[in-house]
């Protein structure tokens, strides 16, 4: 945790800043030498002491060089950890990318924060901290130094912006009110509006100050606030901008005014500079003034807050959609009684009745009660799911028929509802690497605007203009007023909030910003082939009886469907022995063995005896009659002669399958098959992924021959076939395909393949419900489905090139306009209409990344 900053003599270029750290994991004073040298070592550092008892690092850094966060990695990577804390907090009195950029900077430089982020578009700030350093209170305090106000942001509960909105549309009311008779004034003056007619009283110079007065100090005092506070800490935003060049406008027009009274009313009018548009020109002796400029540009700046907010209120939309699923209250049974609380008040263990057609409200067991389920909500899958006593449904769900008890099992932040908002508020909070191309701009950008402004007034007063204070100020307020960074700021967030927001929409949660930014870049697709290309669940395909096997007079054959034919008769048959055989293995072949079974109708029979054979197979008795289910090895250590069914075995095996041969009275009787099946998406969804230039390979620990079948089946070429390779050789394999140059997505159930997962450049999660790993990858794929890969890659792509096409109009307004502005071919209440607007293009081209069809 970092102590106090202190400024001293480093052994590096600058001074130092001194940074404490809380250490994790140190068991001897060997750990804290090791510490000590290991951070000594580090470019930037000059001086680190570490001291086992209290579990702290005290270093002294060199800001230039290196920062708490490559500090910490550095302990990291030393074997050891170190303790932070995380705090949200909702920001209020931003107004522009400077402003953002401002807190964060701030921020970052407070001893013991260890990292802060600040999102604009959100107006909220994420800091991590040293735990005894610091305090959120001592967090909210810099923020408020730094000229703004902070709170820290509750769980589960959404910013109530409703008396924001309020304040902002009585001041923009307000304004437009006022500045109605200014415009009025001004637009009359144009040649082509010369049938407008104009009361002589809008023409007044002190009626003209009595309008635009409260609109320059009253509703336009925040933005005095705003500068005074960005100029005290250093920095300059938009609030600078605009209160330099409506000042300029407002209190030259009253210097004017006064002048005009002085001289008796008569000063101005003819005398006046040709200013094109100014409200008093052509009005005989008033002078030429720019009253309508400072209280139009000051409405302008509303209407563009105004439409800004109600644009970003609506990209938050995912959110507000996903916490809507969750049931408001809950029946619990207490004292034998049934109770309807609020379902925060739901405990852990507590049984909640569900009736049908009612949402479930926690995430839990079926204790009691037959239903289904609609879960299309976390899986995608539009039919309902059934279940029964020991069945785990999910909070948010809806019990569609029966009524069900369920323990609760998790509530609160912990259900899979709460985590999947969760991860999609951290990832609309977060930054995408492309953003600090942006922050770097608009940091500097705003001080580089007034110097332009400088420059463009001195130009045209002492060399194109000589002498014309007006017409050179014009020019110059036009310049500050269109480079307000404001869309700079709001590019990137509001993307990624519509697009992680949006993609969440289709099961699709992107961890953070930078993970929606990687994932574009990706050209090989890994996809582990056992849950992820084929169903993960054994289930049983073929049935093969041969002829010498008898089922005359046995309980299976008189189960069997009447109707059906003799073909089918047998297989019944002979699937009767062998699910009765298995029955009480459990083996997941075995399992598939006596589900096939009970999915056909076979009534199975009570085995009488069994004995599991390890590596061969079972042996047990079954009506009698000792039936054997194994390999060919098992059958030649018996002497029963099996190659009639080689060509059969050879044939299934070949296909992916895997065959077991069954002996009835030690003579065969047929062959049953197994498969880990394809689930019926993924060839549609691997012809995706290539239709879209990328590599897709299949990863498996299985043989090569089964491995092969199941990727011809998928449509992955036979050279894109990792097989035989063990679950911690995954990751290897991830390496060597990095070493080659390839950016690769590694796809996997989240568990297993956690190593592979973390190794790739992007890891993707596949799975269903409340099995989800949410942290075991950079993208969690809420359906079980492999066309959410093509999805999560193209919402990626998608959501990249909307920020680069903000990027383009935000730089391009100003870009264009200043030059525009000041080479006076922008009159400034029209750079204040392109400012404002611009934000506003910039947040609605955002959110059409809500209407994207995946």
């Amino acid at each position: 945790m970092q102590s106090a900053t202190e400024n001293k003599p480093a052994s590096s270029s600058g001074p130092t800043q001194q940074a404490t750290l809380q250490i994790s994991g140190m068991t001897c004073s060997a750990c804290a030498i090791r510490i000590e040298k290991g951070l000594n070592r580090m470019p930037g550092v000059a001086e680190a002491n570490v001291n086992l008892a209290l579990e702290k690092a005290s270093i002294g850094y060199d800001p230039k060089a290196t920062n708490p966060a490559e500090i910490e990695r550095k302990i990291e990577s030393l074997g050891y950890g170190t303790v932070k804390e995380v705090s949200d907090f909702d920001i209020s009195g931003m107004t522009c990318a400077a402003c953002s950029t401002r807190i964060e900077k701030g921020l970052n430089r407070m001893p013991g924060v260890l990292n802060a982020s600040v999102n604009l578009a959100l107006e909220t700030a994420h800091v991590e901290y040293s735990p005894g350093a610091m305090a959120p209170a001592d967090i909210m305090r810099k923020v408020q130094q730094l000229g703004y106000e902070a709170k820290l942001k509750q769980e589960g509960t959404e910013r109530d912006r409703g008396g924001e909105e309020r304040k902002r549309v009585i001041r923009l009311l307000t304004a437009a009110l006022l500045s109605l008779p200014l415009l009025w004034a001004m637009v009359g003056h144009f040649s082509f509006t010369s049938f407008l007619y104009v009361p002589d009283l809008f023409l007044n110079p002190w009626f003209q100050l009595a309008l635009a007065t409260p609109v320059q100090l009253v509703i336009g005092w925040p933005f005095y606030v705003g500068a005074y506070k960005a100029l005290r800490n250093g920095s300059a935003n938009m609030d600078v901008l605009v209160a330099l060049g409506t000042s300029a406008a407002y209190f030259y027009s009253v210097y004017l005014t006064i002048n005009w009274a002085a001289g008796g009313g008569a000063v101005g009018g003819a005398a006046g500079p040709d200013m094109a548009g100014m409200s008093g020109m052509g009005a005989p002796g008033m002078p030429a003034l720019y009253f309508e400029t400072s209280a139009v540009l000051i409405t302008l700046v509303l209407v563009g807050k105004w439409f800004e907010a109600r644009a970003k209120g609506r990209s938050s939309d995912a959110i507000r959609s996903l916490m809507g699923l969750q049931a408001k209250t809950a029946i619990v049974i207490r004292g034998g009684e049934e109770v309807q609380v609020p379902v925060e008040e739901v405990m852990t263990g507590d049984i909640v009745r569900v009736r049908p057609g009612e949402k479930i409200p926690v995430d839990g067991v079926v204790t009691e009660g037959l239903s289904s389920v609609d879960e299309s909500m976390l899986t995608g899958e539009s039919l309902p799911v059934g279940k029964e006593p020991g069945s785990q449904v999910a909070g948010a769900t809806i019990n569609k028929n029966g009524s069900l008890l369920i323990k609760a099992t998790k509530v609160g932040r912990d259900t899979a509802l709460a985590q999947i908002v969760r991860v999609v508020e951290e990832a609309q909070g977060s930054k995408a690497p492309i953003q600090r191309m942006a922050d770097v701009i608009s940091g500097i950008f705003v001080p580089i605007v007034v110097g332009i402004a400088v420059v463009t007034f001195a130009f045209w007063y002492f060399a194109v203009d000589i002498g014309n204070f007006p017409g050179a100020l014009e020019k110059a307020i036009a310049v500050l007023v269109i480079a307000c960074p404001c869309a700079l700021g709001l590019a990137t967030p509001t993307s990624i909030m519509a697009g992680s927001g949006r993609a969440a929409e289709f099961g699709i949660l992107f961890k953070g910003g930078e993970h929606l930014e990687t994932a574009r870049s990706v050209d090989t697709v890994v996809l582990d082939k056992t849950g992820t290309v084929t169903k993960g669940k054994p289930e049983l395909t073929d049935v093969i009886v041969y002829g010498d096997f008898e089922a005359a007079n046995s309980t299976a054959e008189t189960a069997a469907d009447a109707s059906a034919d003799a073909g089918t008769a047998r297989e019944n048959a002979l699937l009767a022995l062998v699910g009765a055989a298995e029955n009480a293995s459990e083996h997941p072949l075995a399992e598939a063995l006596v589900r096939g079974a009970g999915e056909r109708g076979v009534a199975m029979p009570q085995a009488e005896r069994f004995e599991s054979l390890p590596g061969y197979g079972i042996s047990a008795v079954v009506d009698g009659r000792e039936v054997r289910v194994g390999t060919r090895r098992m059958l030649q250590e018996l002497g029963i002669e099996a190659s009639a069914a080689l060509p059969d075995m050879e044939r299934l095996e070949g296909d992916g399958k895997t065959a077991m041969l069954v002996a009835v009275e030690g003579r065969l009787a047929g062959v049953v098959a197994v498969a880990d099946t394809l689930k019926e998406s993924s060839p549609e969804a691997i012809r995706r992924l290539r239709g879209m230039g990328l590599r897709v390979m299949m990863i498996t620990g299985d043989n090569l021959a089964t491995a092969r079948a199941i990727a011809a089946q998928a449509g992955i070429d036979e050279a894109d076939v990792l097989a035989e390779v063990l679950p911690e050789g995954k990751a290897d394999e991830v390496k060597k395909l990095q070493q080659a140059g390839r950016k690769v997505a590694m796809v996997g159930d989240g568990i297993n393949d956690a190593p592979a997962l973390a190794t790739a450049d992007t890891g993707m999660a596949i799975g269903t419900g409340t099995d989800v790993a949410m942290e075991a990858a950079d993208i969690t794929l809420m359906r079980g489905d492999l066309n959410s890969v093509a999805d999560a890659i193209l919402m990626s792509r998608r959501t990249m090139d909307n920020i680069r096409q903000n990027l383009f109009w935000a730089l391009g307004y100003n870009v264009l306009g200043i030059p525009i502005a000041a080479i006076g071919l922008l009159a400034p209440w029209l750079a204040g209409a392109a400012m404002a607007f611009s934000s506003v293009s910039v947040v609605l081209n955002a959110l059409r990344l809500q209407r994207v069809k995946l």
